[in-house]
């Protein structure tokens, strides 16, 4: 039996009761064929991160929380932005430093007191080398060229043999400085501090773009004289090129540590592994001249560099927290985060801090929160790695320390990673001995080489397609996003993800700016969760469910993306955007509100436009209450389709025959900010 509907733009939901001429939507019924089956209440998610401190305690009141929930997102997951500002977590501001003294490696308190947390914060590593990476925008500098040769990069001791059990040349360190343009290099100047590298190589990048992002597009060569060895560390300056050599990208590789103690004392093993430079110098030299062309200073003025990790060693007052700034962060406290009612009681995925962290820290907050009764489902390991250029040899053997650490808490945790950015293609690195240039394939051969795949039980990355970087809602793009969701999955089985550990989209939402807030935005939620439960994933979290967020940083003058709400001057939600409607009809009448299988299967739509570009998408599922519900999206910005809907059994050759009412809501343009029902 055919069902015939008239498309107004933008967005509709079907209930169809089981029991012409038109353009066609066909599903195909038949058993066979089901593409996924999901439960909303575990597969359609959202999202707490960081916030201003201002506003977390009127965030998090029950009216307001109460506003949150009726969109009817099913589990959340707790972000973790402090890595990505290159920051220690201290998840609870109770704990132990490392050093009597009141400094070094913080572990917070495991033991839960009559005291609930309520706000954490991030703090500034003092030997940070990196300038800025896809996190950290605009915050924080490095320490190799800040001007003061009292301050110093020191690379992660728990990269080094000390931890790893492997020899430090299986997890090379290194610092990369990238010019504004190429310019000529034969000299470089490196003020070491302790421990110093004793062996390294001076290199220049050789090949197209940015080895940074495009780290396929080129190879480090060696400078003529760049290789050094048995060195006594001090400050030494190296003619690295007899003859003028132009470049923007140079690299010092470190392979060999001399193992000697940093300014920190020898009271703690991890001050004395590793790698650390007070200053580098590049340019050229004549008669004994130096000329330097860095430009150094403590800020995001100096010339950028990179670095390979960094150790998370701190004190109290790299405390990042600003007054009257409200980017200087709060992430939620754990026990406000578990308590407010915004997680609905479900088990909620928690990240550990990795990057900057300690194995220690991130079991004793896994051991806090199962002392409280908090009900957890996963543990991503870290964030974004891939944003912050580390290496997935080095991610893995954290991965591998913090899991044996965690599972030694807990050997039913399910732990997993890598979370990766927003990306839409394969993630490259520099090639390995054997050539190989995908991050995640060699993550996952580290893992298999030490017999410890069982570790990884599911594989998360964040989706944010920002396409051409318009901030006005490229439609012409949203044609493209089931297209995309559905590659990038095949690319991490291609890359050796087993069939049988899940993917899990962690955080996703659509193009900055107002198109996020107004009708784009609304379609895309539309569209994307059910694609990428389609292209086989196990669970999608909306980022996020808090009513804030900052304009993205391309689109200035929007008023907002990535939230559900406005709200007035005192952080109070004010109005419903069109997400907020787009994630009603997606979890409350699409999909049946609760924990039952739905069945989900695939439809084709032969509403093309003059390019072949599908016009009209939809998503069928056979929900458990036996009826069927079509999601059918019309991205035709002006244009009505009248279709003819089929569900069809390959099977068997027939088509479906209905009785009952055919149930309908709509989500059509409005020319306010909210989009009504």
């Amino acid at each position: 039996m055919l069902q015939r509907v008239t498309l107004i733009p933008f967005l509709i939901s079907l209930c169809i009761p089981t029991g012409g001429t038109a353009q066609t939507i066909t599903v195909d019924a038949a058993p066979s064929h089901v593409a996924n089956t999901f439960s909303p209440l575990r597969a359609l998610g959202t999202t707490v991160d960081r916030i201003p401190s201002n506003t977390t305690d009127i965030f998090f009141r029950p009216d307001q929380i109460k506003q949150i929930l009726e969109a009817g997102w099913g589990p959340v997951t707790y972000r973790q932005n402090t890595e990505l500002f290159v920051q220690a977590w201290h998840w609870n501001p109770k704990g132990a430093w490392s050093d009597p003294s009141g400094q070094g490696y913080f572990v917070g308190d495991a033991n839960p007191t009559s005291e609930l947390i309520r706000h954490s914060y991030g703090y500034n590593l003092p030997h940070r080398g990196v300038t800025r990476n896809n996190g950290s925008e605009f915050d924080g500098y490095s320490r190799l060229d800040d001007g003061d040769l009292d301050t110093y990069w020191k690379s992660n001791p728990y990269l080094t043999k000390a931890f790893t059990g492997e020899d430090d040349s299986l997890h090379p360190q290194w610092i990369v400085v990238q010019l504004q343009a190429e310019e000529i290099v034969t000299d470089i100047r490196i003020a070491w501090a302790e421990p110093y590298a004793r062996s390294y190589k001076v290199q220049y990048w050789l090949g197209n773009g940015n080895p940074m992002d495009e780290p396929d597009g080129g190879v480090w060569k060696d400078f003529p004289s760049g290789t050094v060895s048995d060195a006594k560390g001090g400050t030494v300056t190296l003619h690295v090129s007899p003859t003028p050599l132009a470049t923007r990208y140079v690299r010092v590789l470190m392979t060999d540590s001399s193992n000697t103690c940093d300014t920190h004392g020898k009271s703690d093993p991890r001050n004395c592994v590793g790698y650390a430079i007070k200053e580098v110098y590049l340019g050229t030299q004549k008669n004994s001249e130096f000329h330097d062309i860095l430009h150094h200073t403590p800020g995001q003025d100096q010339t950028f560099t990179y670095s390979s990790s960094i150790d998370p060693w701190h004190q109290p007052s790299d405390l990042y927290v600003i007054p009257d700034r409200m980017e200087s962060g709060d992430q939620v406290g754990l026990d406000l985060f578990f308590t407010s009612g915004i997680t609905r009681g479900l088990p909620a995925m928690v990240p550990v801090a990795m990057l900057y962290g300690t194995p220690e820290d991130a079991a004793a907050q896994i051991a806090y929160l199962e002392k409280r009764g908090y009900p957890i489902s996963y543990v991503e390991m870290g964030e974004e790695p891939d944003g912050q250029y580390m290496a997935p040899e080095d991610y893995a053997t954290l991965y591998l320390q913090w899991a044996t650490a965690l599972h030694k808490a807990d050997p039913s945790l399910k732990l997993g990673g890598p979370v990766f950015e927003g990306v839409s293609e394969d993630i490259k690195f520099w090639p390995d001995a054997q050539g190989k240039t995908s991050w995640f394939t060699r993550f996952l051969d580290y893992l298999k080489a030490h017999d410890r795949l069982s570790d990884l039980s599911f594989m998360s990355y964040e989706h944010y397609p920002y396409y051409d970087g318009t901030c006005q809602g490229p439609w012409s793009n949203l044609f493209k996003e089931p297209e995309i969701l559905t590659h990038i999955v095949q690319v991490w089985r291609d890359d050796g993800l087993p069939a049988n550990i899940p993917m899990f989209n962690t955080e996703t939402n659509a193009p900055g700016g107002d198109a996020a807030v107004d009708v784009f935005g609304a379609l895309w939620l539309g569209e994307t969760f059910p694609a990428f439960l389609t292209a086989g994933g196990k669970a999608s979290y909306y980022h996020h469910a808090l009513p804030y967020s900052t304009p993205h940083p391309a689109c200035w003058n929007s008023w907002g993306t990535y939230h559900m709400f406005t709200t007035d001057h005192n952080w109070l939600i004010k109005q419903r955007t069109s997400q907020f409607f787009a994630t009603q009809m997606l979890t409350q009448e699409w999909a049946e509100p609760g924990d039952g299988e739905h069945r989900l299967f695939r439809a084709a739509s032969d509403i093309k436009n003059s390019k072949g570009q599908t016009l009209v998408t939809a998503y069928a599922v056979l929900r458990p209450d036996g009826q069927w519900s079509l999601m059918v999206i019309n991205k035709d910005y002006d244009n009505p389709h009248s279709v003819d809907i089929t569900f069809h059994e390959e099977d068997t050759g027939t088509n479906s025959t209905f009785v009952g009412l055919l149930q309908g809501s709509l989500l059509e343009r409005s020319s306010t900010a909210g989009i009504p029902r």
